[in-house]
């Protein structure tokens, strides 16, 4: 059992990043913040993209390219024009920004959850193509609610179709996860490849269409604005003036011989903010998300456009939030240098799934911190795990695995999993044992399905993870049971389609899930130790149990990398069966040749401590 608390305002900053799970999975509660299989797309491409794909970019950059002729900056409609202007981005008198409706208190609740029934199901398939499409403006309002409009590049939506098919994911896929759908709604209008001109010139008032008073448009954009020169007239227009001021350049289109005015990157900004103003709508400037750059001493560098945004923000009387400061934050103080390596894909500049998961998270943390900005009242609630089996100053041994490790119905099947007796084989009062292992799943699913997701919020500096998995990590990768993860121990990854849903996912080996599980764990102050599979009843040709051969070295080897323990639980375990006879060993297993019954479970059990103790870990002290 597991007690969930619900954490905001003052409670948000007494556990800091604690409250939020950077796992790059999303918490799977509430019905739009589950993770969309379609989230593990990210990595080397086996398949081409599809011929619609090609041409709809294709026609895309096309019509970027041919534009004749740049909207009046002044544009507005007769409705905009009528709408009376509100200062410092606060939405109309209906709701002002220093007093948001439905603010959520500071407060802890706490209620009961199982893990085993976890409502962990994909999102519906509705959900993902409303992420992924190109949504007609305001297409996705619902009744009179107001709508978020995101305005950015590849870092907030990848190519035309959003979806991830390249490997590459944006942040804004994710963003309506956090946001109550219920009362507003989140339309990704972002667009890769576009600079701060590019944007205005072929997209934003096709974007600004659909906006109504009380919107909020949320402009991220400068990480493809080209300065000193380059592409003011050709490649793809995406040269603007460097600097803050109000200077100007004409410059002459080729073909076309349209004459068009290059304004810089801050006078781009003031155009945005009037043209969202001047519709009653609320603009928000963000700083740019941050590339995997790293200075001699392993600093993340800083963007170079952020004191520009801020600049026009404070000049403008705009919210602005430092997205860039949030992220460096977390690279240079909570994020092991290995981990941020997955938070890419292809390049330095776009992310992962992992990567753009985390980016949202960043940015609906830092909005929680911003009562000032109205927007931060149309939040979910965040959620913070806590374990039952917690007592106060004493560490938590968590178990994560599968259902040799837990069965579920052990009172129906006579199957009993080691994790369900270990608590026999750990001293009494010193440490607790709390069970997260679950049937059917590999170390994949484990952590696809948002169960990692949960056993890291609970984690607590001197915990202890012990991790176990392969029994179902061997099987079908894209078809069937699509379980499986590639073999070995490497850091190769590739995208695959499941052929069940259609939805691309990146696929790992065994080794790197298992790296990554002790990752996210020293993280968190806890200690993972690795341990080898149980053995199952099968013999081999001299007639002694059959050791696991295949799965032991990637765990071996991961575990080495990681600076960590790992158990051979399967040879201990199995050397115990060895002295039995064919009667005994038949008794410690039920049903089949994988699970144990409640004696086989307490061999188990106790070839884990028996291990633990021979090892060099800490752990060693709490074992009987």
């Amino acid at each position: 059992m597991h007690r969930l608390m619900i954490c905001s305002g003052t409670a948000l900053l007494l556990f800091g990043f604690v409250c939020s799970a950077q796992t790059g999975i999303l918490d799977q509660n509430a019905e739009f913040r589950q993770i969309p299989r379609a989230a593990f797309s990210g990595f080397r491409m086996n398949q081409p993209k599809t011929p619609v794909s090609q041409q709809q970019q294709a026609q895309q950059t096309q019509q970027a390219q041919q534009t004749k002729q740049l909207p009046q900056q002044t544009q507005q409609t007769q409705q905009a024009q009528q709408t009376q202007q509100q200062p410092g981005g606060q939405m109309p008198p209906r709701q002002e920004l220093g007093t948001p409706q439905g603010f959520i208190p500071s407060f802890k609740r706490y209620a009961p959850i199982n893990s085993d029934n976890l409502n962990i199901n994909p999102v519906i398939d509705s959900i993902n193509t409303s992420r992924s499409e190109r949504p007609v403006s305001g297409s996705h309002r619902k009744g009179d609610n107001p709508e978020i409009f995101l305005i950015g590049d590849s870092t907030m939506r990848t190519e035309v179709e959003g979806n991830g098919s390249n490997g590459q994911w944006g942040w804004g896929y994710y963003l309506q996860n956090y946001f109550d759908s219920s009362r507003i709604t989140v339309e990704n209008h972002a667009l890769g490849g576009e600079s701060t001109r590019s944007y205005y010139k072929t997209w934003l008032f096709h974007t600004l269409r659909g906006v109504k008073p009380g919107d909020w448009v949320i402009v991220q954009l400068g990480h493809n604005d080209r300065s000193n020169g380059a592409e003011m007239n050709d490649g793809r227009f995406r040269g603007l003036l460097p600097g803050t001021g109000k200077e100007f350049k004409e410059v002459i289109l080729p073909g076309s011989g349209t004459r068009e005015r290059v304004y810089t990157f801050g006078e781009y900004l003031r155009i945005y903010v009037e043209e969202i103003r001047a519709r009653g709508a609320n603009p928000l400037l963000l700083s740019l998300t941050q590339r995997n750059s790293f200075d001699k001493e392993g600093k993340a560098v800083p963007d170079s456009k952020t004191s520009m945004i801020k600049e026009i923000a404070e000049e403008l009387d705009v919210p602005f939030i430092d997205f860039n400061a949030a992220i460096r934050y977390k690279y240079d103080n909570v994020f092991d240098p290995l981990k941020t390596k997955y938070l890419y894909f292809s390049d330095g500049i776009h992310s992962s799934s992992f990567g753009a998961i985390i980016n949202a998270e960043t940015f609906v943390e830092e909005l929680r911190k911003r009562p000032d900005i109205a927007l931060s009242s149309y939040l979910l609630p965040e959620t913070h795990y806590e374990s039952a089996a917690r007592e106060e100053g004493k560490p938590v041994l968590f178990i994560v695995g599968d259902s040799t490790g837990k069965i579920d119905n052990s009172e129906v099947s006579g199957q009993v999993g080691w994790g369900q007796v270990m608590q026999n084989y750990v001293k009494s009062g010193k440490i607790t044992v709390d069970n997260h292992a679950k049937a059917g799943r590999s170390a994949r699913t484990f952590l696809n399905e948002g169960r990692w997701n949960v056993v890291y919020d609970e984690l607590r500096p001197g915990d202890y993870v012990l991790i176990q998995f392969g029994h179902n990590d061997g099987g079908d990768i894209n078809v069937g049971k699509a379980r499986g993860e590639f073999s070995g121990n490497n850091d190769d990854k590739e995208i695959m389609t499941i052929e069940a849903s259609g939805i691309n996912e990146g696929i790992y080996s065994y080794g790197w899930y298992l790296r990554k599980f002790c990752l996210d764990a020293k993280e968190k102050g806890a200690t993972p130790i690795i341990l080898g599979l149980t053995p199952s009843n099968v013999r081999d040709e001299s007639g002694k149990i059959a050791r696991d051969t295949r799965f032991k070295p990637w765990a071996q080897e991961a575990a080495l990398q990681m600076g960590v323990e790992f158990i051979d639980v399967n040879e201990i375990s199995a050397a115990k069966l060895d002295r039995m006879t064919k009667d005994e060993v038949n008794a410690q297993f039920q049903r089949d040749h994988v699970h144990s019954s409640e004696l086989g479970a307490n061999r188990n059990a106790k070839s884990v401590a028996e291990g633990i103790k021979q090892s060099k870990s800490p752990l060693k002290k709490f074992m009987k």
